[in-house]
């Protein structure tokens, strides 16, 4: 096993002639892609890894200068891919890591088929004309509480970003792998996350994308996914779930894994 692929716990599974890549976001892990996995093995190669700064990587490999801002991973996720020597994947990411891809894919767009993004947003800021579900107090307010109490906040923050009826266990497998960073990485990742904006970048986002969005979503407004699917560079589709919260495909898994391996098997113009 490589440096990069032990650094971030590189797991590959199943066979197949193409490969997916399984990207995570923000205080969870590769375990979030738990109930999408099995479904996808017979068919496909499939990557999963760990986002550094992520409770399950070693802390003392997080560089808080390199991940304070989203290049870092983007960066990441490309030398994971070279290597694995991967030709070429559709790149499944959730939350951060479909910006994550995004980038990378502008960088290396040999090495992207499409982009599936799960609760995908560009800016969480509100700006002018522009709707991101946050104002700049209420993100402090966020911060503020991390560095006081941190799991405390991991307490109230989890049941928040599950939503709907805060499935109890995708709440306590939230709490856990949020609870596993250690208090200072997470806050400096949600500082890099929560104060991006990548919108200037979006057209230069070339492969097809297909945009997947909860109803309800905590982190997420629904509008997003829409000045994505207009802002893409290349051809994009958006599937706006019935389902609530910000990681669909823990607290809903029956709905949602449904349409993700719809959005996998099949091109937008088919």
């Amino acid at each position: 096993m490589g440096v990069v692929e032990e650094a971030h716990n590189v797991k590959l599974v199943g066979s197949g002639d193409q490969t997916i890549v399984l990207a995570h976001g923000f205080g969870t892990d590769q375990s979030v892609w738990k109930h999408l996995v099995p479904h996808l093995v017979d068919d496909y190669r499939v990557i999963l890894f760990d986002n550094m700064g992520a409770g399950t990587t070693n802390p003392d490999y997080f560089d808080f200068e390199r991940y304070s801002t989203l290049e870092g991973y983007a960066y990441d996720v490309i030398a994971i891919l070279e290597e694995l020597r991967v030709q070429s994947c559709i790149f499944v990411g959730h939350s951060v890591s479909a910006m994550i891809g995004a980038i990378a894919s502008i960088t290396r767009p040999d090495l992207f088929t499409k982009l599936v993004t799960v609760s995908a947003s560009p800016r969480y800021l509100n700006d002018a004309d522009y709707y991101g579900g946050f104002e700049k107090e209420e993100i402090q307010q966020l911060f503020e509480a991390m560095q006081s109490n941190y799991k405390a906040w991991c307490d109230g923050f989890a049941p928040l970003v599950v939503g709907g009826d805060m499935e109890p266990v995708a709440v306590q497998e939230f709490s856990r792998t949020l609870f596993n960073m250690r208090p200072d990485i997470a806050l400096s990742v949600a500082q890099t996350i929560f104060q991006s904006d990548m919108r200037h970048l979006l057209r230069y986002v070339t492969i097809p994308c297909h945009i997947i969005q909860s109803m309800k979503d905590l982190a997420v407004p629904v509008v997003v996914s829409e000045y994505l699917h207009q802002n893409f560079g290349g051809e994009s589709i958006v599937e706006v779930m019935q389902t609530d919260g910000h990681l669909p495909q823990l607290s809903s898994p029956d709905v949602v894994i449904p349409i993700l391996l719809k959005h996998i098997r099949y091109s937008i113009a088919s």
